[in-house]
């Protein structure tokens, strides 16, 4: 007997007599992961700026998303859920690592994203969920935008994934200079990105007409292919992140002009993936979860998408840039409801862990909490605070249902940058506009979110600034 073999039969005779949680117990490795009789899957469905105004089922009078809707009444409906970052590349580092994007080096005050000339990407130190399941069995495909660097040693089968299918940046990048108004009058031709599989360019310029559908049928065949093994499916839709593209069949359908169309198309594609499920049978083993990246692009006004009823958008601190409209579906194990209570993007990796008996890492702090109480219906969530960067400074702090905003720009555009000396305090379960400066009323609730802020700066270690870092020519 190997003693892997061992450690792992030992482990589970402990379980069986003690009642204690995989994720816990002192006998386990990496190599020795005892998971659940039962793992449940995962797929995280993550939109590129879609605004909390931008669906049906949060709002949104023209734009007909059923499938999401079904998706809501059938799961949670979480109202204030959060992105780590009101801009795509710290983003999609915090909801893959479960923490802030200044520990990974993923965020910058020198350039916002990643760019194609960029040489920095995601550290190979940094442990995504893709990572953190792989030793409990799980097999994760990445599809979609990537935006964590591009070049070969930083793609997704780099960090933990086993295939890969999408456009490694945003859809807009790679322009060709072909039009002077390329997103008002898109064309395939005016943006030379490239569509890969796996480390290989397989399409360029990537046809953007089919991108939606394509990412959905490579997700409908991922599910199928593994749905007898646990799977953790990441498909991260380039739309509606401009320029705007959608397929024949949803030309002209909708009531909200070209962005209700690319809209109303990922939410057929959720339907498709919600079907798939149950037509094979593992709708109940599968966690299915629904979000964006950040705000709406404002500055694209018909083309951008609405934050509702929240301020701000896309690039800024203010709850339009970050409270993002999302939903958990689970059938047979989450309790149906409305969630007001904080979550956050950054949750995703300690509760997939938690849930699939798999191991949080220990060697680093990990911003996220385990969200499985809120959606098993045995308590309210664990998160009481969240912290909103821009680049790698705190702009806002949020805690409890006060927020404070210590430095206030405007999203794109330029614009004067105001440090507050009283920060401005908003009440936002009164005010989730962010319109009533409530701070001389509540000098105590300043002092202790300030006393917050100097306790996470004085555990704080930044990381090498990778979005500052660019391919010598």
């Amino acid at each position: 007997m190997t003693n892997n073999k061992c450690s792992r039969r030992v482990f589970l005779k402990l379980t069986a007599v003690t009642g204690v949680s995989s994720s816990l117990h002192p006998l386990m490795t990496s190599q020795a992961l005892a998971a659940p009789k039962k793992q449940p899957n995962f797929v995280i469905i993550f939109c590129d700026d879609l605004g909390y105004g931008d669906l049906g089922v949060f709002g949104n009078p023209t734009i007909k998303t059923p499938n999401l809707d079904r998706m809501a009444n059938e799961g949670q409906k979480w109202t204030s859920f959060y992105a780590a970052a009101s801009v795509c590349t710290p983003s999609r580092a915090a909801i893959l690592t479960g923490r802030l994007p200044i520990r990974s080096g993923m965020c910058s005050d020198k350039r916002r994203v990643l760019f194609p000339d960029s040489a920095g990407g995601l550290p190979a130190s940094e442990i995504t969920i893709a990572n953190a399941l792989k030793p409990a069995g799980y097999t994760s495909a990445c599809i979609g935008k990537w935006h964590l660097g591009h070049l070969r040693k930083y793609l997704p089968t780099n960090h933990g994934f086993d295939s890969y299918f999408g456009i490694p940046y945003s859809n807009d990048m790679d322009n060709t200079g072909k039009s002077k108004r390329p997103f008002k009058d898109s064309k395939i031709e005016y943006f030379n990105v490239p569509l890969m599989r796996d480390t290989e360019i397989v399409e360029r310029p990537a046809d953007q007409t089919t991108i939606t559908k394509r990412y959905t049928d490579e997700t409908v065949k991922f599910i199928k292919q593994n749905k007898n093994k646990p799977f953790f499916a990441y498909l991260a839709h380039s739309m509606p992140h401009v320029p705007l593209f959608r397929s024949k069949d949803f030309a002209d359908t909708s009531l909200r002009g070209l962005f209700g169309d690319v809209i109303e198309e990922i939410d057929h594609g959720v339907g498709r993936i919600l079907d798939t499920l149950n037509e094979q049978g593992i709708a109940e083993k599968t966690l299915v979860v629904f979000t964006s990246d950040n705000g709406p692009w404002l500055s694209y006004k018909q083309q951008g998408g609405s934050a509702g009823p929240l301020r701000g958008g896309k690039g800024g601190t203010f709850e339009g840039g970050m409270r993002e409209p999302t939903i958990f579906w689970w059938p047979g194990t989450i309790k149906q409801d409305v969630i007001m209570e904080m979550g956050s993007t950054l949750d995703l990796l300690p509760t997939f862990c938690s849930l699939a008996g798999a191991k949080v890492p220990t060697d680093r702090i990990i911003d996220g909490v385990d969200l499985t109480d809120p959606l098993t219906g045995k308590a309210k969530s664990p998160r009481d605070i969240m912290f909103f960067y821009r680049g790698t400074r705190i702009f806002a702090i949020r805690k409890g249902m006060f927020k404070a905003h210590f430095i206030t720009k405007p999203e794109y555009g330029g614009g004067k940058e105001i440090a507050h000396e009283t920060p401005l305090l908003y009440h936002l379960g009164h005010d989730p506009a962010e319109k009533y400066d409530v701070a001389s009323q509540h000098p105590d609730v300043i002092a202790d979110i300030k006393n917050e802020m100097k306790n996470h700066q004085a555990k704080l270690v930044p990381a090498i600034d990778q979005l500052a870092l660019r391919i010598k020519k």
